[in-house]
């Protein structure tokens, strides 16, 4: 028998964790298809939490979950010369994306903003508020704060509201085609 992984074993604030790979009926179909086939799904932890306390300023008063812990995915969108460019930009919970400066440099348009909720949950096939780095479509660019990297325990969407993942945040920046940036969040 192997020895469980730190974030199998780790608690947040007052959240007990499980092993993600054995509790995938916690997570969207798509996060947990990606979880399964990424090399590092064996260090990914799940927590269940009231799907009413998922947004970020209720969960972490709800269970006693440091800010800092806490990182946020949002989906921005903008054109150049008629293509669509999208990238998932993740930032930790108590920063924001710099969508008008730097999300608008690196997708390389004129104009860049959020993608309407109804599309960006149709598209990742997760429910709003749970929306992840983890099982995003294949054309969309990953852009992480750099700070998300330095989170020794991150908590991150789980494609559901219902529970969210807990990983190392150094693990983010291996997902594939995931771009480190160092001025992403302000």
């Amino acid at each position: 028998m192997t020895e469980p992984h730190d974030a199998q074993l780790a608690s947040l604030g007052s959240l007990a964790s499980l092993p993600a790979l054995e509790h995938q009926g916690l997570m969207a179909p798509a996060v947990a298809s990606a979880l399964a086939t990424w090399s590092h799904g064996h260090d990914v932890a799940v927590v269940e939490i009231d799907p009413a306390l998922a947004d970020t300023a209720a969960l972490t008063l709800a269970y006693d979950v440091p800010l800092s812990a806490s990182a946020n995915c949002v989906v921005v969108a903008g054109r150049r010369g008629g293509e669509e460019r999208i990238a998932a930009c993740v930032v930790r919970a108590d920063t924001r994306a710099d969508v008008n400066t730097v999300v608008k440099r690196r997708l390389d348009v004129r104009k860049a903003s959020f993608l309407p909720t109804d599309r960006a949950v149709a598209e990742t096939a997760m429910e709003y508020g749970g929306i992840t780095p983890l099982g995003l479509p294949s054309r969309w660019r990953l852009l992480l704060g750099a700070e998300v990297v330095d989170i020794p325990l991150a908590m991150i969407g789980s494609g559901v509201r219902r529970s969210k993942l807990l990983l190392a945040g150094r693990l983010l920046a291996e997902l594939p085609s995931a771009e480190v940036v160092a001025d992403l969040a302000k």
